[in-house]
Order: C-alpha cells, then sequence, then structure tokens
C-alpha cells in the first residue's frame, strides 16, 4: 500500500537534505547505487554516512567530486562575500570556518544564464551548461522505473520554467550552471528513485520556511529567497514563510521536489507517526540544517486509526472534485505536435495524458486528448494545451474515483531480486503485478525473454 510522507521543512529543504532524510526513512541504499550506476555522467562518489547537528543524529548524503567537477562556489564565505579564507558570523555572533569539502544546497538553479557562458566570480570553478533537453537526456538514459523517471522530468520541467521565467527567455533557452552540475544531477535523480522505492503516494508539506536577506551567485547578489524559487511557490502554490535567519534556506531544487510532488498543505488533525527519517543539510545557520521525513496514518475522528498495520482490506474513494478530467478533439495536428504536447503535460503534473483515436466532423479520423489533473493544476494544463496544439475548446468536468489499496514486496527469482506491485480487492483476494524496469534489467543483462523473468516474479 502506498504510503503519506510528511516533510517537515521548517529548517529548509534542499536535493541533498531530501535524498538524506529519505534514505533515513527506509529507503533502499543499494537500490539507488544500482540506480545511479546506470545514469550516463561521471566524476562523482556517492558518500553516506551520518552528522551530528544541534545534537541531534541525521543522516549525511553526499556528491564527491572530482577535481574537474569540483564546486566550491557554495561555501558560506563566499555566499555572504566574504572574502578568500574568512570565517562567516551567524547572527548569534558565532563564527564558523569556512568549509572546502562539503556543499550544501549545491543546486543553485537560479545562476542560470541564457547563452551558457558563466561568468563565475573568484576564480571558482565554472561548470558544464546544460539546458533542461540535456537534463532529460540524462534521466532517459538511465535504467529508472516510469514513476521515477516522470518524477524526475517533473523536477526539471519545473526548474526551467522558473529559470525561464525569472531571465525572461524561452524554457528551451535557459542554461542552467550549477543544475547542470553533477552533483544536481544526482540530486534529482536520487529524490525520484527513493520516493518511488518507498512507494509514496501523498505527500503533505504544510509550508516552507526560507530565510532572508541575499546571496551571491554567478551574476552576483540578488535576494532570498530567490528568484528562481519564488517563481516556483507562486506557479504552484506553496505555502511560504520567511524567517529570520539570514541566508538561503529553500532551494529552487527543494522548492521543485515540493511541487513535482503534488504536495498538499493540510495535515491530518490527529495523526501516528509511524517512523522518523532525518536529513542533515551542511550549511551553518543560526538553526540546524535537517529536514525530517515522517510516515504518517490519520486517526480518523472516532479515535480509530483509518488504517491500522493488519487492518482488512478497503477502498480509497477520493472525495468528489478531487480529480477532473481534461478532454478536447484535434484533426489537424502533426503527430509530433501532438507527442511534444503529451510530453509538456506530463511535466506539469498531470495524472494521466491519453491520446484516444476518435472520428470527428464530416467523418475525418482526429485525437481525443484526455488529461486527469488534479484541480490546483487544470488552469495551468489547459493553457498548455491551448499553447502547444490547435483546440479552441477544452471540456471539463469533476470525476470521483475508487482507488484500491496496494504495497510493495521484493521477491527472489533465480537471478536476482524483482519487486512487485500487490493490490487488495474488496473481497480481500489480492493480484500482483512484478516491476517492469526491474525485469527489464534482468532480462537484458542475463539475456531471457522478458516474459519468463516477468512470470518468475509472479511466483
Amino acid at each position: 500500500m502506498g504510503k503519506t510522507l510528511y516533510l517537515d521543512c521548517s529548517c529548509g529543504i534542499s536535493g541533498d537534505m531530501t535524498v538524506a532524510a529519505l534514505l533515513d526513512l527506509g529507503a533502499n541504499e543499494n537500490r539507488l547505487r544500482d540506480a545511479l550506476s546506470t545514469l550516463p555522467v561521471s566524476g562523482y562518489e556517492i558518500r553516506i554516512g551520518r552528522r551530528n547537528l544541534a545534537g541531534i543524529d541525521c543522516c549525511d548524503f553526499d556528491v564527491a567530486l572530482d577535481a574537474e567537477h569540483e564546486n566550491h562556489d557554495h561555501d558560506m564565505a563566499y555566499l555572504h562575500g566574504m572574502p578568500e579564507g574568512a570565517a562567516t558570523e551567524c547572527a548569534g555572533g558565532h563564527e564558523h570556518e569556512r568549509v572546502h569539502d562539503h556543499h550544501d544546497h549545491r543546486d543553485h538553479e537560479h545562476t542560470c544564464d541564457r547563452h551558457g557562458h558563466g561568468h563565475g566570480c573568484g576564480g571558482h570553478v565554472h561548470h558544464e551548461h546544460r539546458g533542461p533537453a540535456d537534463l532529460d537526456r540524462i534521466i532517459d538514459g538511465a535504467q529508472l522505473a516510469p514513476r521515477a523517471r516522470e518524477l524526475a522530468h517533473r523536477m526539471v520541467a519545473i526548474l526551467a520554467s522558473a529559470e525561464a521565467k525569472a531571465h525572461a527567455v524561452p524554457v528551451d533557452e535557459v542554461h542552467f550552471h550549477e543544475v547542470g552540475a553533477i552533483d544536481s544531477i544526482i540530486d534529482i535523480a536520487s529524490v525520484a528513485v527513493l520516493l518511488d522505492d518507498l512507494d509514496v503516494d501523498r505527500v503533505i508539506v504544510p509550508r516552507l520556511v526560507d530565510g532572508h536577506g541575499t546571496i551571491r551567485c554567478q551574476h552576483g547578489i540578488i535576494p532570498v529567497p530567490v528568484p528562481a524559487t519564488l517563481n516556483i511557490v507562486s506557479a504552484h502554490g506553496l505555502p511560504l514563510e520567511i524567517s529570520d535567519v539570514e541566508g538561503e534556506l529553500v532551494t529552487p531544487t527543494g522548492a521543485a521536489i515540493v511541487a513535482a510532488a503534488n504536495a498538499e498543505h493540510n495535515l491530518p488533525c490527529r495523526f501516528i507517526v509511524k517512523r522518523v527519517g532525518l536529513g542533515a543539510g551542511k550549511r551553518t545557520y543560526t538553526r540546524p540544517s535537517i529536514l525530517r521525513a515522517l510516515w504518517i496514518e490519520e486517526i480518523a475522528s472516532d479515535g480509530g486509526a483509518d488504517r491500522h498495520q493488519g487492518a482488512s482490506p478497503t477502498i480509497d474513494r477520493a472525495r468528489p472534485g478531487d480529480i477532473v478530467r481534461i478532454e478536447c478533439d484535434i484533426d489537424d495536428a502533426t503527430g509530433e505536435v501532438l507527442a511534444y504536447a503529451a510530453e509538456r503535460l506530463r511535466a506539469a503534473r498531470a495524472r494521466e495524458v491519453h491520446w484516444v483515436p476518435v472520428f470527428s466532423k464530416k467523418g475525418r479520423p482526429a485525437w481525443q486528448l484526455q488529461v486527469i489533473a488534479a484541480p490546483e493544476d487544470v488552469d495551468r494544463l489547459e493553457a498548455i494545451i491551448f499553447a502547444e496544439t490547435t483546440t479552441i475548446g477544452i471540456r471539463r468536468w469533476s470525476c470521483e474515483r475508487t482507488v484500491l489499496e496496494r504495497r510493495e514486496e521484493t521477491v527472489a527469482t533465480p537471478w536476482g531480486p524483482v519487486r512487485r506491485k500487490i493490490v487488495t480487492l474488496p473481497d480481500g483476494t489480492e493480484r500482483s503485478a512484478p516491476e517492469y524496469e526491474d525485469a527489464r534489467a534482468i532480462a537484458q543483462r542475463e539475456n531471457l525473454p522478458l516474459q519468463r523473468v516477468m512470470d518468475a516474479a509472479r511466483g
């Protein structure tokens, strides 16, 4: 069965903090390493360990880069405009030595440039400059589960849209500096892999808490919250709170994770905490850089738990209006245009996108576009449909849905483990389906028919 994940972002959120928190919550480290090993990039090493922040033991996720790709642009002294080798002083009057080997919040997508030319300051390393299409190709070149791949693409699309707006350029002219660097690509892919591994189907983020003041980037000094982060919270309706901390607590990638996960903003009135994961950041501020990830289980109003472990199978019925169906007919567009429109809709958080062959006026063959969306995403998705297709009208209506409980387990096959999804029917019986990406990887590695591997995984 899918789980409810509550992210407590009261001390900020970034890519590496999220990866660490999800690992601490119980995500499979070996599965993450296996997935990352298939990314068509090199020049890094993954280091996972423990750190103590404010007396609290946390998981630490670090992407150690080789000399060619190393990035010192985000050291505290550099970020706050201090001289090389200087110490930075926090608001509480405590000095913190400049750190050279640990970088938190590497994902400064706001340091982008229309032409891809870096303007680094102080002799700092210049990184490769990649556009959204380059990041998408890297994601597609890896062996990721479909849900993880889709989530990673959504994060890239959200970041690209935010940068395009910040710099007033088309999305395809955006060139990232830091998000194009290896460590940020790893953060994006890792979050997607781990959310899929944990089978998260509901994310709750009541608020994002950012700092204030200014921070240095490739173009100079910019205000906090940085433009890309503000564009993301604005476009996706994310609740934002400004704290008394001087500095950046929420990075654009952190905000994009919350947006791409389609996070809800209201915690249940009462809930049970099943498990807690703590992810460490690496910047030193007046509050500890810790992201908390909690499995929670809502408690019903009658005092009983809605979903106690071992309870009888139930059906999850979404409230009326929770899902919206968008539909239009198109008879004058090429297949390439239709495919591109579908890609943009999926990247913009459409739940499902379908093309259905139909007959239109005067018996002409046409395509019907069917999109399933959350209510808060409808306006944005309709704008994409009008921009990317030739339709002049869109139909929409609210729908109810019935969703079976599901869970994931790993089964052994003669060639290695395979994940499979198991759903529980209303009568208590179950049916299962192997994870395609796991079965495909074994079939390719062992030179076996895919169906043979899937049959073995079904038992």
